[in-house]
């Protein structure tokens, strides 16, 4: 992140294809105000004095949170999950509930994160800070298969280890863009269930997407295989940095008492964050409040748009690499159903010296794929974020990308007439 944020800096004039930023033509200062104000109402109307609403503004609060009531109804009403409010962690953002959720999980060296490959780098960082191993399984243009995971899961198990749970996300995954069809959910959860294995399930895209939504994994966890992350980032917006973590399953301590896992993530965030800031949790409870809990419906419009700059980028693929061409040049991209990437693979390396030429000699900004492979692979892949550009932005950027593309392609070919075996 360090080195793309140089580049984009460096760059001022590049149409970047790199961060994953909700597109801010639909903020509003002013909503803000709207938002806190609506949620303090909702405090009165739910019989706080003035004196008890200003508190839980003005003070720490719950380590667990304040609006967890609020966040079970909105994952009721738009995704079918039934969780209880004591179930629910509040979080500084969704990386804190990565976090929270890897250190309660994972107790000694031989405890192995199974993780998709390729992934998002924050899972694999927080596993690198915790010094917990990662194993990856190899992702398919239709997400993780469940053979593959088992045949993960045995060869771990062979050497001594012990897999504890697989991080994953089902829909519109970062960085690829592929969405698991139900069927791979449903193998996937009997497989957790026969292998006492968990799923840690990230779904921050699936409300800015149009289109049928298939099942969560949590919405179809019958055994309580799966723990939930949640995120406002993209339906609401980052700035907030509120999270959170569904955590049903029971816990037995070292007594043989029981509770909640989502009581020990508690404990842990008590020694991290302490708690959520309450003004973010007031902004956010506010939007959830405006929408009857119904983000998919408050963010139809945003959904649409994402969805209409996707369609662009996939035309301006076509466009500039029809099937001939693209062929011949050996270039190739996904197809994804939503969400806020794709992956285009090339016939040369995609690495950071790529990218600087990109961006120097052909005012374009993208991703190394190579990033997000936890031990090696996507080294001729770069990941497009259409998320922050407009249609215009979509046109001009992709016309500079194509021109770079042919360039390195035409750079990395054969010389003609060049031997295939050097020295003979």
């Amino acid at each position: 992140m360090n080195f793309l944020n140089e580049v984009t800096t460096r760059y001022p004039g590049a149409v970047s294809f790199a961060p994953g930023r909700p597109y801010e033509g639909f903020f509003d200062t002013e909503q803000l105000f709207g938002h806190v104000r609506r949620y303090l109402d909702h405090l009165a109307a739910e019989g706080d004095t003035p004196e008890a609403v200003r508190t839980k503004l003005f003070q720490y609060g719950p380590t667990a949170g304040l609006i967890n009531g609020l966040i079970a109804d909105s994952l009721r009403a738009d995704e079918g999950i039934d969780a209880a409010p004591g179930s629910i962690v509040v979080t500084v953002g969704c990386q804190e509930a990565m976090f929270l959720t890897l250190r309660a999980l994972f107790a000694g060296p031989q405890d192995v994160l199974l993780a998709a490959s390729p992934c998002y780098v924050g899972i694999t960082g927080a596993a690198a800070l915790l010094g917990i191993p990662v194993t990856p399984v190899e992702e398919g243009p239709d997400g993780i298969a469940a053979a593959a995971v088992e045949a993960a899961v045995l060869a771990e198990r062979a050497r001594g280890r012990r897999p504890r749970a697989l991080y994953l996300v089902p829909d519109h995954s970062n960085p690829s863009g592929n969405t698991m069809p139900r069927q791979a959910r449903e193998e996937l959860l009997a497989l957790a269930a026969r292998l006492d294995l968990l799923l840690i399930e990230d779904n921050p895209y699936r409300l800015m997407s149009t289109g049928t939504r298939l099942p969560t994994l949590k919405a179809l966890d019958t055994g309580r295989r799966v723990v939930h992350l949640g995120s406002y980032s993209k339906t609401a917006f980052p700035g907030a940095r509120i999270g959170f973590v569904v955590a049903d399953q029971t816990v037995e301590d070292a007594r043989g008492g029981t509770g909640l896992l989502a009581d020990e993530l508690v404990r842990i965030k008590s020694m991290v964050t302490v708690n959520t800031p309450p003004l973010s949790q007031a902004a956010v409870a506010g939007l959830l409040l405006a929408a009857d809990g119904r983000l998919s419906e408050l963010n139809a419009g945003p959904a649409a748009h994402y969805g209409d700059i996707l369609a662009a980028v996939l035309e301006q693929l076509e466009r500039h690499f029809p099937e001939e061409r693209r062929r011949s040049l050996g270039i190739s991209w996904n197809v994804p159903s939503g969400g806020f990437f794709l992956t285009v693979n090339v016939p040369f390396p995609a690495d950071n010296a790529a990218l600087l030429r990109s961006a120097e000699e052909h005012g374009v900004i993208w991703t190394p794929m190579s990033y997000f492979y936890p031990q090696g692979g996507g080294e001729h892949a770069m990941r497009l974020s259409f998320s922050y550009l407009t249609r215009a932005d979509v046109e001009d950027g992709m016309a500079r990308l194509a021109r770079f593309v042919q360039a390195e392609t035409e750079a990395h070919a054969p010389a003609a007439g060049a031997s295939r075996t050097a020295g003979r």
